[in-house]
Formats: C-alpha cells, structure tokens, sequence
C-alpha cells in the first residue's frame, strides 16, 4: 500500500534528483525540438504514465519519424518507440548524465530519428554551461528513490486534475515540466499582458495572458524542500494580505518582487486527511487571486466538472451525474 503524499526531504535523495533531473532535460530538449510549437509551451513538459513519464508522440513535423520516449520508473528503463514498432531500451541506473546522453542519441539514430540539440547543456541550473555529454560528476541513481518521486508525480497529478474540475475556463494540461522539475496546472483570464519588450521570449509566451498557476516541485537549492504552490501573474495589488488554508500550515514567501503561496508538503504529516488538505489550499490560493484580479468566479466555475446548467442542477440535487443515463443511446 503507497502512503498518500509521503514525505520525501530532499535531503533523503538530492543526489539521484540531481542526476535524474538532467536526464530529464536531456529528453525534453528533445521533445522541444521534435514537436509541433503550442501555445504557453504546451508542447514542451511530460505527462505521467502508469509506469513514469511519456513525452507522447512526437516526429512528423520535422521531417522525422513519429515516435515516444518514455520513462519507466518502475522497471527503471528508457524507452524510445517508433511508429514502426521498433523500439530501443537501456537501464537509467549505474550511468552518468554523460552516459545517458550518449546512449540516448544513438538510440535515437538506430530508429532513424535525427535531432538537433541547439544547446546540449543543462537549463537553469548551476552547471549550465557544461554539455550534457561532458557530465560525469552526476551519476546517482537510487531505483527506490525514483519510484517514490514518481508515486508522489502520480498522486498530485490527479489531485491537481481533481481540482481543475471546478474552472471552465482556458487552462492548462497537468504536465511536468523538465527544465523546473515541478507539475503543474494553469488556470488563464482573457486579459492579454503588456510586457517589457526586455522580457525574454519564453517568459513573454508563457505569461501573454493573466494566469494563476498551481503546482507542486520536489525542492531546490532556493526552497529545500518539497511544497505545494500557486502564484498569480500579474500579481494584483494585496495579494499578500488574502488568507490561505490550511491556516498554520500554508503561507506567502516573497519571490523575487512577488508572493507566492507555499503549503510544505512536511506541514501535512499529521494531517488527517492530506489529499483534502491540498486541494483547500489550491482553492484557497485561487479565490485570493482570483478576487484581487477581478476575475468572473461565478461565471468561470464548472461544480464537478459540470457547466451545463440542467445537469448542474442535478449534480446538486442528488450528489452526482447519473452516467449512465449521459451515454448516448
């Protein structure tokens, strides 16, 4: 039986997270390069799978053949699959970034797929300027540890689909982002953004739009430790000042000029119920930017995943949809 939302200090495995994380980038900046652009870089994080992560079908658009690369953390493998039915694997344990580049690129090569790296090196962290295929110094890997990063990727996935349940607006897909390392969900208003034109190109698409974005990361050297998140963009005047739930245990940290809500995932250890607790506080921090931003919440909420006034109404009559009867005959 997997603990719900188990503690997991950063300390417990900050080497293997080092490795693992850029291996992770190593494949993303794959994916980035052989995938059809969307909107907000939706063509760019992971999507957990039953086993790990998948980047999804990719090839086609660039000349090359469609094809997935997945993680299994479980058998703690790579895969890479073609279209064709061929497939290629290697172990992730016992091996350098340096080694997991290599065996990467030419796995890819032996299926036919040619990809241009146009920078090979890690993003946002502090051996950026170092190639993925000069890395011998992170070579971690605790299988153990892998698997419960992915056991807890795996519960917070679906309780942030849980939550998005409520908002018929634009929003993201829960994904997992590879260059933060963090999964996340984004709510967006219909208000565009007037942004500096010193603002680089991957922030200005991001943020075009108002956006209250929630999430969850594993800890950084910033915040070392693993925590729930929200933050809204802009951040509307008194932010701050909204209440967050649960009270005690979620607060705002100033970050760079802005807040951002933080529920550590440490402060729900003797929490009854710590599914229920993280969904109050992602509630909570929307309703505080939400208000402060002026955004419709009447109009942009969908009970149960319902907006459909009729079957609303219903929902709240009788304490649920009866699906079968939504079947088409």
């Amino acid at each position: 039986m997997v603990e719900t939302l188990a503690p997991l200090p950063l300390s417990s495995w900050a080497d293997t997270k080092e490795t693992l994380h850029r291996y992770l980038q190593v494949v993303g900046k794959i994916r980035l390069a052989a995938s059809p652009r969307r909107n907000h870089w939706w063509n760019v994080p992971f999507y957990v799978t039953g086993r790990g992560l998948t980047t999804r079908p990719m090839g086609q658009v660039d000349g090359n053949p469609i094809f997935t690369m997945d993680f299994d953390f479980v058998g703690h493998e790579l895969l890479v699959h073609a279209l064709d039915g061929e497939s290629i694997s290697f172990p992730l344990t016992e091996r350098s970034v340096a080694s997991f580049y290599r065996r990467t690129m030419d796995a890819l090569g032996a299926l036919g797929v040619k990809v241009h790296l146009e920078h090979p090196h890690p993003f946002d962290l502090r051996d950026s300027r170092r190639p993925f295929e000069d890395d011998t110094e992170h070579a971690a890997y605790d299988p153990a540890k892998v698997t419960r990063y992915w056991q807890t990727l795996s519960q917070v996935n679906l309780l942030l689909e849980e939550f998005a349940e409520g908002f018929c607006g634009k929003v993201s897909p829960v994904h997992h982002f590879w260059h933060t390392f963090d999964i996340a969900h984004t709510r967006f208003g219909d208000r565009e953004v007037d942004q500096s034109r010193d603002v680089d190109p991957v922030t200005r698409e991001a943020y075009s739009r108002e956006v209250i974005s929630f999430g969850f990361w594993f800890g950084d050297e910033e915040l070392p430790e693993p925590a729930f998140y929200s933050y809204t963009a802009p951040e509307p005047a008194g932010l701050a000042d909204e209440p967050l739930r649960p009270i005690g245990a979620a607060g705002w940290r100033a970050r760079g000029g802005s807040h951002l809500a933080v529920l550590p995932l440490a402060a729900l250890a003797d929490s009854p119920d710590r599914k229920a607790a993280a969904l109050e506080f992602y509630e909570s921090a929307y309703q505080a930017g939400a208000r402060r931003a002026g955004w419709d919440l009447a109009g942009l909420a969908s009970p149960h995943g319902v907006t459909d006034p009729v079957i609303s109404h219903h929902t709240a009559s009788f304490g649920g949809v009866d699906t079968e009867r939504l079947e088409p005959r």
